[in-house]
């Protein structure tokens, strides 16, 4: 999407979404994913897969996560609460309580007064619940968030169900609300170690999920096969391999340093190169023995830089079949595909807005990275046009396309919950798409973030 915004023609108020549901109670303050269990799917007339289900939910737990991040505290004032599913509601508020007195002895009169603000809102919504949380505990964020300008705003969010269990009860007060434990539940499934190198360069990182993330990387001191003048064939020849033991040594121990400790956790272990460099690595037992057991396939790579570690996911696929990136990429090399018949794909939001609408999208892809605000505005002779934002941004004034008059905002919300509602209520299902292989970059910088593949070409 080129530039900060985005302006499309205007549409009739039966193009409208209609009956949209929040997904934060205004009046309670408590703010749930989908209202219901994590692990539960959302009842609806068209029901999607259980896995749409889930990718949206993690969607919106990390929405709320991020907003959570962003909040500042002016002092250690921002309160935090785990809290398991078999700790009763009447042990937390007792404990709530005895906080709220020990608060009494702060120093600051702004901080204890926050501090005990906090603590009497998080009381407030324990209210709402019976003897115990719901299925896999919650969590309850409060506290007097820095609103600049000396100002400071009150904020309580509650999140219910979260997709793993809360493992104990945990009190948290500071500047910043806790939320690691949380980002740490919704890190993707898969685990795997990737390794690529030749007898230059080497890179080593990790598979997580969908994310390829690069962690280490090592030049070699190995000289090329022309040896120097006043060299012997045969020294120059022994000093050489001298050397690519070396490197190869250096090679696992950064292996080994990054995933003996994880020992237990990964997956697997892929190494990637050209013959017979990788051959001669593996062969040579450089590994840490439980590593080498763990190793899935050697595969040709033509690069050992970072890119080459995507790369060597890419040459893994087989390897791979049943990890969400390999999915992900399925995903993607059909839109291409069917991109370039020019029929059954479509892609940026206003085209594929209108498909969606016309039921006629068989799934959305959203890029993960993606984070923009769909403007609603209608003008006084009732145009309404549409409008994309970065996220961050204010909300610009906007003159109508079709007849020049001012057009007043009528509403504004997030780009991947619009969608997503109009797929809900279509039958579309809903895939989100790394970026951490090249389709699933080109799918945010080169198209917005947003396509589909269509059930049947419409010309749109």
């Amino acid at each position: 999407m080129e530039g900060d915004k985005t302006t499309f023609r205007p549409t009739t108020r039966s193009d409208r979404l209609l009956d949209r549901q929040p997904a934060r109670d205004e009046k309670s303050g408590i703010f749930t994913v989908l209202a219901t269990s994590y692990h539960e799917e959302t009842s609806m007339s068209n029901t999607s897969t259980t896995g749409d289900s889930t990718d949206r939910r993690k969607y919106e737990f990390r929405k709320v996560i991020e907003e959570l991040k962003a909040y500042e505290g002016s002092g250690t004032q921002l309160v935090t609460i785990y809290i398991p599913e078999d700790r009763q509601i009447s042990d937390v508020v007792a404990h709530v309580t005895q906080e709220h007195s020990e608060a009494s002895n702060i120093k600051s009169k702004q901080t204890r007064t926050n501090v005990q603000d906090a603590l009497t809102s998080i009381k407030d919504r324990l209210r709402y619940y019976d003897t115990y949380p719901p299925e896999n505990g919650m969590v309850i964020f409060s506290g007097a968030i820095d609103a600049g300008g000396g100002q400071t705003d009150m904020v309580t969010r509650t999140l219910e169900s979260p997709p793993q269990p809360v493992e104990s009860f945990r009190y948290h007060c500071d500047s910043d609300f806790l939320t690691e434990p949380l980002e740490h539940m919704l890190t993707d499934s898969g685990l795997f170690g990737l390794v690529v190198l030749d007898r230059r360069e080497a890179n080593v990182g990790w598979l997580k999920g969908k994310r390829v993330e690069p962690v280490k990387s090592a030049s070699s001191l190995v000289p090329g096969k022309q040896r120097k003048g006043g060299q012997s064939a045969q020294r120059f020849a022994r000093l050489r391999l001298e050397a690519i033991d070396n490197f190869y040594q250096e090679v696992a121990g950064m292996a080994n340093d990054l995933f003996v400790d994880k020992r237990h956790e990964l997956d697997g272990v892929l190494v990637g190169g050209p013959s017979p460099t990788k051959d001669e690595f593996l062969d040579g037992d450089y590994l840490h023995h439980e590593l080498q057991d763990k190793v899935l396939g050697k595969f040709d790579v033509a690069y050992t830089d970072e890119s080459g570690l995507k790369d060597l996911v890419d040459a893994a696929s087989d390897a791979l079949a049943d990890q969400e990136i390999v999915e992900d990429k399925r995903q993607m090399e059909e839109f291409f595909e069917n991109l370039n018949t020019g029929e059954e794909a479509t892609y940026g939001f206003e085209q594929t807005r209108r498909n969606l609408i016309m039921g006629s999208v068989d799934r959305l892809l959203i890029s993960e990275d993606l984070r923009s605000d769909v403007i609603v505005y209608e003008c006084p002779n009732g145009h309404e046009e549409f409008e994309v934002v970065d996220a961050r941004h204010s909300t610009p004034d906007h003159e109508c396309s079709e007849c020049g008059e001012s057009a007043a905002v009528e509403a504004r919300e997030d780009v991947i919950e619009h969608l997503m509602s109009i797929a809900e209520q279509r039958g579309t299902a809903t895939k989100f798409i790394s970026t951490d292989f090249e389709k699933g970059e080109q799918l945010l910088d080169a198209f917005g973030g947003i396509a589909g593949i269509l059930r049947y070409s419409t010309g749109v």
